[in-house]
């Protein structure tokens, strides 16, 4: 009799499945007993976790897409080539995890569709919406090309590739537009903003943001793909990137002092209370710690310093855009905000849809292909990069 050979259980597999399990136990009570049983938002504080982490962060951190295809289509600067895929597919990803996590925050979430029917366009959320929405169907196309290459129809890939530019631009456009429109959400509330995350220049700064953590986001990707399926990094290719990052971070860093200025906040950052503390945070660790270490050749051209300068980028963007949307709030609410334990679940549950679906993607699908090649990345020590087998001799 044949034995059945279960597969083995890891602990990312065993922590993956409990994550799941919590989020569809929270998902549960969310759809079956409203937002007030399943989160800790009230009339005073109606906008929590999903709205400052699944959608404000969700939607800067998916930014490697526009910006990787920018520098590809329309700049031809072809040797970020090698990353584009992957950059593609993880800004798909994230619109529609995205997309998935509003419903969640929506009271009613069967009317997600009104939008395209009920135009409102003196709204800014009625822009975001259709932004979210055109340039998802955007990346969709621009994935395309890979499964049409996986599925072997070649008629279908030329004919995406032959609208390419023009594809690329509209995403441009759109993800500038949605970009920048998230931060003219807190125009209209600006009574109700702390002064340290008011500012007329918002629009800017969350487009600026977006353009230095998507690179960021692309150097993590690539990280963690070298550890999950042992390919190797493109090194200078990301060295490069770095370079686009520490430049934007310098204009966001450059634009926050002109803010600090016109609104006269030196005074209120001296109080050193919770505000000025998770201020003085998201500045100091994602904007001006990640500047100096992309100054440093040494830091910025080895494998490890890539990741950890974006692992500071990506903890500062997160930094903001919480503060922006819960912190900056609080005060003039009178509440007290920490989410609940199904808003976390929820959260954990979408991160981690998007490994589990990068990792599929990985595994049926040619990401880490340029027109069916696998790209290799030259071996050079000034980068730090090991080849195949040395890893596999390392262990």
């Amino acid at each position: 009799m044949t034995s059945i050979r279960l597969p083995r259980l890891t602990f990312w597999g065993s922590a993956f499945w409990a994550v799941m399990a919590a989020g569809l136990g929270a998902t549960v009570v969310r759809f079956t007993q409203g937002l007030g049983a399943s989160t800790n938002l009230s009339d005073k504080f109606p906008w929590g976790l999903w709205i400052g982490f699944d959608i404000l962060c969700g939607v800067g951190l998916a930014a490697g897409g526009f910006v990787v295809a920018a520098s590809v289509y329309i700049f031809n600067l072809d040797h970020y080539r090698p990353i584009l895929r992957p950059a593609v597919l993880t800004a798909f990803l994230g619109y529609l995890l995205v997309v998935f996590a509003l419903l969640y925050d929506l009271g009613k979430p069967w009317n997600v569709w009104h939008p395209i029917i009920m135009w409102n366009p003196r709204s800014v959320m009625f822009e975001v919406g259709w932004c979210v929405m055109l340039y998802t169907t955007v990346l969709a196309l621009e994935f395309s090309p890979v499964v049409f290459e996986r599925l072997n129809f070649k008629r279908a890939k030329t004919i995406i590739h032959t609208i390419s530019v023009p594809l690329v631009i509209t995403g441009v456009v759109l993800s500038s537009l949605h970009q920048s429109s998230l931060g003219s959400l807190f125009l209209i509330v600006p009574e109700k903003v702390y002064p340290f995350w008011y500012s007329s220049s918002l629009p800017y700064l969350f487009f600026v943001s977006a353009v230095a953590v998507g690179p960021a986001m692309v150097t993590i990707e690539s990280f963690l793909s070298w550890r999950a399926f042992r390919r190797e990094i493109e090194v200078p290719i990301l060295s490069k990137l770095a370079k686009v990052t520490g430049a934007a971070l310098a204009v966001y860093l450059v634009l926050k002092i002109q803010d600090m200025s016109t609104y006269n906040l030196f005074p209120l950052v001296l109080e050193f209370n919770l505000e000025s503390i998770l201020y003085l945070a998201e500045i100091l660790l994602g904007v001006v710690v990640p500047i100096i270490l992309v100054a440093i050749p040494r830091v910025r051209t080895r494998r490890g310093g890539l990741f950890v300068t974006a692992l500071f980028v990506v903890l500062g963007f997160i930094l903001n855009r919480m503060n922006l949307s819960i912190t900056a709030l609080e005060r003039y609410s009178g509440v007290t905000y920490f989410p609940s334990w199904m808003e976390i679940a929820v959260t954990l549950m979408v991160v981690a849809l998007g490994f589990a679906a990068f990792r599929l993607a990985v595994k049926y699908l040619p990401i880490f292909t340029t027109d069916g090649r696998v790209p290799k990345a030259p071996v050079d020590r000034e980068y730090d990069v090991v080849s195949f087998h040395e890893v596999l001799r390392q262990g």
